[in-house]
């Protein structure tokens, strides 16, 4: 099998910044880690690869910092990585960035499944995966917790529902989202190690992916943030007095205040019907 794994490098602190011209995140100088749902994904396409053979290619997106998360995924087991990165790529939401990572995967050439993390920690709208199935015209399973059976001209796999899961057969090529339920990722071996230390992932811009830069980054995003803020939090305390009788009847009376209709019914013209 010929896979291609979706890699995504996000904030590995909460301690993030937003640049108040843009209002995306400030990726330059903060540490960053692979995302977690990401490292199912790859960890399955090895899996893959070991009971059925084949080349698992993983490819991302992003600043050149993210080469970083490429070589993890290499010392993991992966075989080889291409990294998008260019300032035309920088603002993307998911529909451009489903873009750029499309002419990615055309631009590797052929393959039989495309794997993604279901979400990512720093967007986390899990629309990705969905929209670059689009772009390639291919089916696509959400929610993915298992592959059933793999056979050459198909899948059969679970998706997880809120009643429990469906059993999903789906033509290849297929792009899958995963889920943490999946599998569990595997530590990098040190002959991995060894061979990541020194390895250098393909860096494509967009003239290289074939990439029109009025579809890629800030400028192809239709959706963009318009504002960011921190809520205020304001703490009401007040003291109840008197006894604890008085107190509980009190407290009764501030809650049903709470939750009593505006349309408060007239007690006394109610007596009197």
């Amino acid at each position: 099998m010929k896979i291609i794994v979706c890699v995504k490098q996000v904030p590995g602190t909460q301690a993030v910044l937003i640049d108040p011209q843009t209002h995306s995140l400030v990726r330059e100088g903060v540490e960053a880690v692979i995302n977690a749902y990401d490292m199912y994904a790859v960890e399955e396409a090895l899996r893959l690869r070991e009971n059925h053979g084949g080349v698992v290619t993983a490819l991302s997106m992003g600043i050149p910092k993210a080469a970083d998360s490429l070589r993890h995924v290499i010392a993991m087991g992966v075989d080889e990585a291409v990294l998008l990165s260019e300032k035309t790529f920088a603002g993307a939401d998911t529909l451009a960035t489903a873009y750029a990572l499309s002419r990615g995967i055309r631009t590797i050439g052929e393959f039989d499944l495309i794997l993604c993390g279901k979400q990512s920690s720093d967007g986390d709208t899990g629309q990705t995966a969905p929209s670059l199935a689009e772009k390639l015209g291919l089916p696509h399973v959400t929610q993915v917790r298992k592959i059933r059976k793999v056979e050459p001209s198909h899948l059969v796999v679970e998706r997880v529902t809120d009643e429990g899961y469906d059993v999903i057969r789906v033509k290849l090529p297929a792009v899958l989202s995963v889920v943490k339920e999946l599998n569990k990722p595997r530590m990098a071996s040190m002959k991995g190690r060894l061979k990541a230390s020194g390895y250098k992932p393909l860096i494509w811009d967009a003239a290289a992916i074939g990439a029109e830069p009025e579809l890629c980054g800030r400028a192809g995003s239709p959706t963009w943030v318009e504002r960011t803020f921190a809520p205020k939090r304001v703490n009401l305390v007040e003291m109840l007095s008197g006894s604890n009788e008085e107190k509980v009847s009190a407290l009764v009376d501030k809650i049903a205040s709470m939750i009593r209709p505006k349309a408060e019914v007239n007690h006394n013209e109610y007596s009197r019907r």
